[in-house]
């Protein structure tokens, strides 16, 4: 039975709230609804950032002490502004929506810990909205040995299913964090993280220009990336652990450029970005002929291009080509998977997460 789920994603970046609405039975896509985009004020903004850092010290994942809880507070509240919003300019009425999937904002997530902290406050979402929420996706994955990411890799294969391709395709979604899913026919099916994705070249536009992002990559095309750099940085021993494996946000924050011209540093974090993505290759069962970027790195040009050179000659293409929306697929996937969630259906397998059976998961809090 085909349901009607809202999805919502905050991610990595830091950048907002996606919201998008996805008709499926959670094996199929049968059509997307409108997308919307909540953005965090800069206050809000900050907010998160001091909780990223004050998170580091959690060792239980339910604890919210200090900024912690006033910043669950935040998301929550800007979360239900999004579902407002949303459902305003859509004319759309809660009886209308199955179930809503929230994500929640990562603040921290180390699954050799078996840890990962989703803030966000489900139950007082659910009643603020009126409409039944999914949430705590990644909780049972990490519990039972798994990584707990990535979990949009089933939606992915949903996904490709649709616009069938020769040979392996691997779809790269760049959020704060870069992760892969690589799919080839209908059997094989692996996911990782890959390596930074927008944060470091996030945080490194925010710490020297004063700027959340590098627009379209443009700031990087004026400069040089140092190559030494980067092939002393994929020496670190992330890079060459085989799939399944996931990072946090914050697990290269300490790589340090030193002094480089600003131009300089972004190109040469951009490269790190498309270089990192591209070192999976050699861990993967076959090269892949096509690669679909999803997730806020699809606008950036420069590093399209980058990555371009570094998979030749495998075609490199943005999700938007393919009709789906690069902005709005992570919020899909929770729509999607909220609606696998429901049906007890598996939402990662051993070879996306390294779970040792395929797992479902999520708990609902209804209104």
């Amino acid at each position: 039975m085909m349901l009607t789920a809202l999805g919502l994603m905050s991610g990595t970046s830091l950048d907002g709230v996606d919201v998008a609405l996805i008709e499926t039975d959670g094996k199929q896509v049968k059509s997307f609804g409108p997308s919307g985009y909540r953005p965090y004020t800069n206050a809000e903004r900050g907010l998160l950032r001091q909780a990223l850092t004050e998170a580091v010290h959690l060792s239980h994942r339910d604890a919210r002490p200090g900024i912690l809880g006033e910043a669950e507070r935040a998301v929550t509240l800007a979360h239900a502004e999004a579902v407002a919003a949303f459902i305003a300019q859509n004319r759309i009425t809660p009886e209308e929506i199955d179930i809503v999937g929230f994500h929640g904002q990562t603040v921290l997530h180390r699954p050799e810990r078996r840890l990962t902290v989703q803030i966000g406050d489900a139950p007082a979402l659910a009643k603020a909205i009126h409409i039944p929420v999914m949430h705590d996706f990644r909780a049972a994955d990490v519990e039972a040995g798994g990584q707990g990411a990535p979990l949009v890799p089933v939606y992915h294969r949903a996904l490709v299913q649709s616009v069938p391709r020769e040979g392996p395709t691997v779809v790269v979604n760049v959020g704060g964090v870069s992760n892969i899913t690589y799919i080839d026919g209908t059997d094989t099916l692996i996911a990782c993280d890959t390596g930074p994705g927008n944060a470091l070249l996030d945080d490194y536009m925010f710490r020297v220009m004063s700027q959340p992002f590098d627009c379209d990559g443009r700031f990087a095309a004026q400069g040089r990336a140092d190559e030494a750099w980067i092939a002393r940085a994929l020496e670190l021993p992330f890079f060459a652990l085989p799939p399944p494996k996931s990072l946090d946000r914050n697990d290269f924050a300490a790589l340090r450029l030193g002094e480089v011209a600003p131009a300089d540093g972004a190109a040469t974090l951009t490269a790190f970005t498309a270089a990192a993505i591209a070192r999976v290759v050699p861990l993967l069962p076959k090269v892949p002929k096509s690669w679909i970027v999803a997730g806020g790195g699809a606008r950036n040009l420069t590093m399209l291009r980058m990555l371009r050179e570094r998979v030749a000659p495998a075609t490199v293409e943005a999700a938007d080509a393919l009709g789906w929306s690069a902005d709005a697929i992570e919020a899909q996937a929770f729509g999607f998977l909220a609606v696998r969630g429901m049906k007890g259906l598996p939402l990662s397998y051993p070879a996306t997460t390294g779970v040792p059976i395929p797992m479902t998961g999520g708990v609902i809090a209804r209104p």
